[in-house]
């Protein structure tokens, strides 16, 4: 009885360290990357959405909207490999940029960022936001573009992207959804609201399923069925030489059948001769065989027939 306790406790343990072990896995490599179905507040966020100064390359039926800030290196490799890929599966591309605020008396933005950052909430600009990320951070000085800090109305748009974004994290956390760059926000074909925190790139496959994207550029997804070949009529004979209209020929061995002949007013067609009785069959003269014939009885002349 002791040792049935043992090994029934021990079987119990292994259990339960396999059922563990299993959901790890699960979550760590699977379960974590999925994207989260928004089931509270969505009108708020996409009221938000909205409202908010996005660019976007235009086309496309569906919308995914990108939130991040230009420092993020993982914001710059979604847009940069996923973009084109979402674009050719028929999807409107908008990116949101937020200038971040400061913490603990330090500025984690530079004056230009926060110069460009209004321009395009301003103007929308998607060619300067090209610019804007085709161009090294250290390298690029907004030139040509108004300064914000020391503006009143370009400091409050600055403000007003950093509001938009604490805004949308207060919104993502009552959906269950860490806000954490880029956050990818879209609808599937079913009309539910979804978003990512896209940081790692094992995300990404699921948001190309919702969509319908191709995994690279050129290719299609599914394609469509080729339609049905339509039967077009034969190309007129080329038009030749006028020639008689001469009688069909029959098929050899065919008689052709004669038309009937109708009668003609004033025409009496001739008498048929009435057919002959038919003679009875003369019977045939007998045959007389050939060769040597018997001899006669020869009968004499005084013979007395009693």
């Amino acid at each position: 009885m002791r040792r049935f306790l043992i090994w029934s406790g021990l079987a119990v343990g292994i259990g339960l360290v396999l059922a563990v072990g299993g959901y790890w896995a699960y979550d760590h490599f699977y379960a974590r990357f999925q994207p989260v179905t928004i089931a509270r507040g969505q009108g708020d966020i996409q009221r938000l959405l909205d409202e908010a100064s996005w660019v976007s390359a235009g086309g496309g039926g569906s919308q995914l909207y990108i939130i991040g800030y230009r420092d993020s290196v993982p914001t710059q490799t979604y847009e940069r490999q996923e973009a084109d890929k979402l674009r050719a599966g028929g999807v409107d591309v908008r990116v949101l940029m937020f200038a971040r605020p400061d913490r603990e008396g330090q500025a984690q933005s530079t004056a230009a960022e926060r110069a460009t950052i209004a321009e395009l909430w301003l103007t929308r600009d998607w060619a300067l936001y090209q610019r804007w990320t085709a161009t090294p951070v250290r390298d690029w000085t907004a030139a040509g573009i108004p300064a914000s800090d020391g503006n009143l109305a370009r400091s409050a748009v600055v403000e007003a992207s950093r509001q938009f974004a604490d805004r949308l994290g207060v919104l993502m956390r009552d959906a269950g959804v860490k806000p954490t760059w880029p956050l990818i926000i879209w609808r599937d074909r079913e009309g539910f609201m979804k978003a990512c925190a896209c940081a790692d790139s094992r995300s990404w496959v699921f948001i190309r399923d919702d969509l319908n994207a191709p995994d690279a550029v050129g290719t299609s997804p599914a394609s469509p069925p080729e339609a049905p070949a339509v039967p077009t009529a034969p190309a007129p004979a080329p038009q030749g030489l006028p020639y008689p209209n001469l009688p069909a020929i029959p098929p050899s061995g065919v008689q052709p059948i004669p038309a009937p002949a109708y009668p003609t007013p004033g025409y009496t067609p001739a008498p048929r001769p009435t057919p002959r009785a038919s003679q009875p069959a003369t019977p045939p003269a007998p045959v007389v065989p050939k060769g040597p014939q018997p001899p006669k009885p020869v009968q004499d002349e005084d013979s007395t027939f009693f």
